[in-house]
């Protein structure tokens, strides 16, 4: 199952498929369950459509559990019974070249963290944020029941422009990604993964990443949609993953009139104006 913290970021590096190669050095170099696994797997004829052992590596283990769900049911073999549990994931710094600009308020000089204009009345209330006109709920993942119809046939694309600046532009890599992940989290909540988005942190350094190895990031984010809306026709999630919750509105902004998403960096939280 998807894990909560970088997860989309992972499946962007695992989204351009790619039929994986058996090789004798496989399980030797397996360094956990899931790795040998992948291993037997591929062994087993399944490796069609996994990504090579490098890339599959990048992943959380929760995503290494749902990209190896399908192929090792059809080849008769059982995951780790706890593949699909959340797992600590260390934080790194990030290297300088991937800081990212982060779209919540900063603290500023004074001790108080900054509010977002717009939330600055408003009150975090754990899943809820109550403003004086109106209040937004924490979105979970929703069943496939309660999608809306045609939200994951291919008519149904994320549709983010390919970047045409200087990747080195800062300002201008700041107003693209700012659109960009505008359009991603309606998107996500329209296929219902609305506890499996990107912080815009990720966000920002999946396009580095993926530009940086000379991808194009508006093409990989659409192969990966396409990925989730074809794992949500078979696969079940979990309404969430995890009992964390934002500390406070610092870490909070809005994305439209509709909805407000949160992060820690490594967490995000999307909360959705209530009816």
């Amino acid at each position: 199952m998807i894990a909560y913290q970088k997860q989309l970021l992972m499946l962007l590096a695992a989204s351009c498929i790619s039929v994986a190669s058996a090789d004798e050095a496989c399980l030797t170099s397996a360094q956990t369950d899931l790795e040998r696994a992948y291993c037997e797997v591929v062994e087993r004829g399944g490796g069609a459509g996994l990504p090579s052992m490098v890339d599959f590596r990048r992943n959380d283990p929760n995503v290494q559990a749902l990209l190896l769900r399908q192929p090792a049911k059809r080849v008769g073999l059982a995951l780790p019974k706890d593949s699909a549990k959340p797992k600590p994931v260390s934080k790194p710094e990030p290297e300088p070249e991937m800081a990212a600009p982060t779209r919540q308020p900063t603290k500023t000089s004074s001790s108080e963290p900054s509010i977002a204009q717009g939330l600055a009345d408003c009150q975090l209330k754990r899943e809820l944020i109550q403003c004086p006109s109106t209040a937004y709920k924490l979105a979970g993942n929703r069943t496939l029941a309660a999608l809306d119809d045609g939200v994951l046939e291919p008519g149904n694309r994320l549709g983010i422009e390919p970047f045409n600046g200087v990747r080195n532009d800062d300002e201008a890599v700041r107003s693209y990604l700012s659109n960009a992940y505008d359009r991603y989290i309606p998107k996500m909540l329209a296929i219902g993964l609305g506890a499996n988005t990107m912080s815009f942190t990720a966000f920002h350094n999946a396009f580095h990443t993926l530009e940086g190895g000379g991808v194009d990031f508006s093409e990989r984010m659409e192969q990966t949609y396409e990925l989730l809306k074809q794992d949500r026709k078979t696969l079940g999630v979990k309404t969430r993953y995890h009992d964390e919750l934002p500390e406070n509105l610092a870490q909070c902004v809005t994305i439209d009139y509709n909805i407000v998403v949160c992060d820690n960096v490594g967490t995000n939280w999307v909360f959705v104006r209530a009816k």
